[in-house]
């Protein structure tokens, strides 16, 4: 006789309101718990990629989050360090259907204590910005060169030419307050739409599909063509997460990678979260075996020396020759994917950096 093995496992025929439930309550009730700054920052990216992808969620959905709808204002009131992320979820709530107006009491409130003018770079100016302004406030009315610098800041690609993740990542959320999540033309200039395609090169190169998402999802609201190379790589990678659910998982997973991913899917007018969930822990883990060729061929370019040149046509060869097989896989279809591409290599070989030796 044999053994049967059932899988707690949900229906593959789960509806997409199903599946956002389940992400919801996953994420309200089983991954984190009480006033950890975690469950405030996953739960606010979470539902702001539901908000701005448009789901339809459900009021079943919604209730999950009735606990902490009905004590914002006290949670607000005590962390009030933490008034981005609050007033994040909140809104959210509210524009995914939650009954209520509790959001334009909290901005008001907020106006009043000058939460935002305490913020020391302008991306976290721009994003309290963005966040008041959804219910009839500008905290920063009078400071005009806010968004100038900010696009400054964007257009300026060389920085982009190298790796800094915080200046990446940096770059992808100024689109998105700049464009206010896709709801406006952000007017980008070609120098900026440059600096998008200098990350994505960079992020293809590591293989890094959460940055890749955010890029292309950042070029999207720009009004500008995402390489059909970046999103074919994504599109399969997202179909490659594992998800795994009970008691037993762990929240250390690559949530963020996922949301981002799927949140890349349904801009790019793909269907997004299309993966069975449950309503329990659940954890998402990236594919296996996505480690990218970046480190390799920064350390190829390192050891050149004097024989480095920003051509990448003439190094070309010797550059494919001292990389391994995969790397050289990715180079060439980064090589291909963009037509910046020797305009990144210029700025990624740093050869006109000319540092004299003390």
């Amino acid at each position: 006789m044999s053994n049967i093995v059932q899988l707690n496992v949900p229906s593959l025929r789960q509806s997409h309101q199903d599946r956002y439930g389940a992400l919801m309550q996953s994420f309200a009730k089983h991954r984190r718990f009480g006033d950890d700054v975690f469950w405030l920052k996953e739960n606010a990216e979470l539902l702001n990629i539901l908000e701005c992808s448009g789901a339809k969620v459900g009021e079943d959905a919604l209730m999950t989050y009735q606990g902490f709808y009905a004590q914002v204002e006290k949670r607000l009131q005590f962390f009030p360090q933490y008034y981005r992320f609050l007033l994040s979820i909140c809104l959210d709530l509210e524009d995914l259907g939650m009954a209520g107006s509790k959001g334009a009491a909290l901005v008001d409130w907020v106006a009043e204590q000058g939460f935002a003018h305490a913020e020391l770079s302008d991306l976290q100016r721009m994003e309290a910005r963005r966040l008041m302004a959804r219910r009839g406030q500008d905290p920063f009315a009078r400071d005009g060169g806010l968004e100038d610098r900010m696009r400054q800041f964007i257009a300026r690609s060389a920085t982009f030419a190298m790796p800094n993740k915080k200046a990446a990542y940096e770059l992808t959320h100024a689109v998105f307050y700049l464009s206010e999540y896709g709801r406006k033309d952000p007017q980008l200039d070609t120098e900026t739409r440059t600096s998008l395609e200098f990350t994505g090169l960079l992020a293809f190169l590591e293989q890094n599909a959460d940055l890749l998402a955010e890029v292309c999802i950042a070029l999207t609201y720009g009004g500008f063509a995402v390489p059909e190379i970046w999103k074919t790589w994504l599109v399969r990678h997202t179909h490659l997460f594992d998800v795994e659910s009970g008691g037993q998982v762990t929240p250390q997973d690559d949530y963020h990678e996922f949301l981002v991913c799927n949140w890349m899917m349904s801009t790019c007018g793909q269907q997004g979260f299309f993966k069975p969930m449950a309503h329990d822990r659940m954890a998402f883990f990236r594919p296996e075996g996505t480690a990218g060729p970046l480190r390799e061929l920064s350390e190829c370019m390192y050891n050149l020396d004097e024989a480095r040149t920003d051509d990448w046509e003439a190094m070309r060869p010797l550059v494919l020759d001292q990389l391994s097989e995969d790397a050289q896989v990715v180079v060439s279809w980064a090589e291909t994917s963009s037509d910046k591409f020797g305009a990144f290599f210029q700025g990624f070989a740093r050869t006109s950096l000319a540092l004299v030796a003390m």
